[in-house]
């Protein structure tokens, strides 16, 4: 969370950011036409970026369909009464945001308060410096903001707790993440339906 001081530094920042943002099924057609014609988003165009969009493309079309959100959801959207800006700051071939962001979308579909966008983070360097975790540009990263003042109330990011310990823990034990590892991390999060990441994201309506 950015402190009082850089509120108005962040709500120019965040209001440029917003004249190139997406809706989420904007992002979603655009990531998969860049599947499609081999590409991805970023300043570097190596293939095993291309290959994780490609996987990506697949993995948000799934979520999409399987996400449900439980009754105790709607309570809460119920009675959430603010209106807000969701920014979220990623890549196409971001490997945790792919289960994320469709997540963070059906929340925003169910409730008329709160309005998603999706921004490239490598567009948005400045965006992203307010945001950084431990010092690294860790996506995705999810920013809540005060519709009509632009005043940044919390943040959410790069992955819900139960993922982030299962990274600190083998980086601890092994260093750098392999290709192994996050293909076990891709299978936590198909077990856990998205379970972690909607509990955390309700919780930043109702914690005060």
């Amino acid at each position: 969370m950015i402190n009082t001081k850089e509120y108005k530094l962040s709500e120019k920042i965040i209001t440029s950011s917003l004249a190139a943002a997406f809706s989420y099924k904007e992002y979603r057609i655009f990531v998969d036409e860049l599947a499609k014609h081999g590409k991805t988003t970023g300043t570097e165009q190596k293939e095993s970026l291309i290959e994780y969009t490609r996987l990506n493309s697949r993995r948000m079309k799934r979520w999409d369909k399987t996400i449900k959100l439980p009754e105790s959801a709607f309570e809460v959207l119920k009675n959430f009464d603010k209106p807000v800006l969701w920014i979220v700051l990623t890549e196409s071939w971001c490997g945790d945001a792919a289960p994320s962001i469709p997540v963070m979308n059906k929340i925003a579909e169910s409730s008329a308060k709160i309005t998603f966008k999706v921004v490239l983070r490598d567009e948005n360097p400045e965006l992203m410096n307010l945001f950084r975790t431990n010092g690294t540009l860790s996506i995705p990263k999810l920013i809540i903001v005060d519709e009509q003042s632009k005043q940044v109330l919390k943040s959410w990011g790069p992955r819900p707790t139960k993922a982030t310990k299962m990274v600190e823990d083998y980086k601890k034990e092994n260093g750098e993440l392999t290709s192994e590892f996050k293909e076990d991390l891709q299978q936590w999060y198909n077990k856990d339906k998205g379970q972690n990441i909607l509990r955390e994201l309700l919780d930043l309506l109702t914690l005060k």
